[in-house]
């Protein structure tokens, strides 16, 4: 999962494809196992994926309403279909990638 910035966001916005964005912070205990967990996903599944440290994209928390991290948008067509802020077991996550992966 390659870190993202503004523009490699927006032109992942502009795709009109399904992806994950990833928000997380370093200091983040639960963010760090998340992103183990993203890590083993996206070796099961192919689907676009990018992190992206929320502590440098306030602004982005606001636009994307995010409560908390780590958070995963699922993405289709530059708009947010659901949002995760529990992961739960790399078995969930798979679940919910491939119901909007069909």
């Amino acid at each position: 999962m390659n870190e993202w910035n503004r523009t490699e966001l927006a032109d992942f916005l502009d795709r009109e494809e399904i992806g994950l964005l990833y928000f997380y912070t370093p200091l983040c205990g639960t963010c760090q196992v998340a992103s183990r967990m993203l890590q083993i996903v996206g070796e099961l599944v192919e689907v676009t994926m990018g992190k992206m440290n929320l502590n440098f994209y306030p602004d982005l928390a606001k636009n994307f309403a995010i409560e908390s991290v780590p958070s995963l948008m699922i993405i289709r067509n530059g708009e947010v279909q659901e949002t995760i802020y529990a992961f739960h077991s790399v078995p969930f996550l798979l679940e919910k990638i491939k119901f909007y992966l069909g």
